[in-house]
């Protein structure tokens, strides 16, 4: 039996995830959402880890929802339980301090949905299908999709989006927002090779105050959230990336950032 997750090679500073459930259009079961908490357990405390790709094998899905039979077999008091393992990975996912990017190459829907707007970053094949659609199941979202939705693409859109069930081109998440580039096919893994790339060589400790301040401050009124960003700004003025950064572009020379 193949695993539900290959951890590709980390090269260059990336670590490659696929989910590998290519016959259950990647569904996102009890065992794929463990080894994804383990590898990004992994990928927080790996120096040699400075970006993470997430994708689905094959070319129709990145993850067609969450396991159907899985949630329909859940007792009543297993609910809570089910839910905060769900919300603690996606948490992990947009907390790691490092960007994650997800690479929808086909339908990312439900769970499959909620997993890549937990991510940093999100490139979409121009076949992609994305949307929430708990509601034709009696169900709601149920890994953060209520709420990462909402911040991302609005208010009314988001509940367009979780009221209908109706899943959005590629081309329309891009427009609301959802996704930050659309690709063909054929270039999804090339554009986001390059992206990675680009992101495992920038300053790792500038790149973690960038995702915090805009994560914490998100919901904070426009004063305190400055003041986070003064105190993010404080601290990366004092690292070792700072001087070599500032030195490079004085010296017109390309910085080696080393995370400290």
């Amino acid at each position: 039996m193949s695993e539900p997750l290959v951890l590709g090679r980390i090269e260059n500073g990336i670590a490659h995830l696929t989910i590998n459930r290519e016959d259950k259009l990647n569904a996102l079961n009890r065992a794929v959402l463990e080894q994804l908490h383990e590898a990004i357990d992994r990928a927080a405390h790996a120096r040699d880890t400075r970006c993470v790709v997430i994708t689905g094998a094959g070319q129709r899905a990145f993850a067609a929802g969450a396991d159907i039979g899985e949630i329909r077999a859940l007792a009543e008091d297993e609910v809570e339980a089910f839910i905060a393992y769900g919300h603690g990975l996606m948490n992990a996912i947009e907390d790691l301090g490092k960007p994650v990017i997800a690479a929808i190459n086909g339908y990312a829907l439900g769970g499959g949905c909620e997993l890549a707007l937990a991510c940093t970053l999100r490139i979409a094949s121009s076949n992609a299908k994305i949307g929430l659609p708990e509601v034709g199941l009696g169900l709601i979202p149920g890994y953060g999709g209520t709420q990462r939705l909402t911040r991302l693409a609005g208010r009314g859109r988001a509940l367009h989006l979780m009221l209908t069930g109706e899943p959005v081109s590629a081309e329309k998440a891009l427009e609301w927002g959802l996704v930050t580039m659309v690709v063909e096919p054929d270039e999804l893994e090339t554009a986001t090779h390059k992206m990675a790339a680009k992101l495992a060589a920038s300053a790792p400790l500038a790149m973690k105050a960038i995702m915090a301040a805009v994560n914490q401050g998100a919901d904070l009124a426009m004063a305190r959230g400055l003041d986070l960003e003064k105190q993010y700004f404080e601290r990366v003025s004092q690292t070792s990336d700072m001087r070599e950064g500032t030195s490079a572009f004085l010296e017109k020379s390309k910085p080696e950032f080393k995370g400290s």
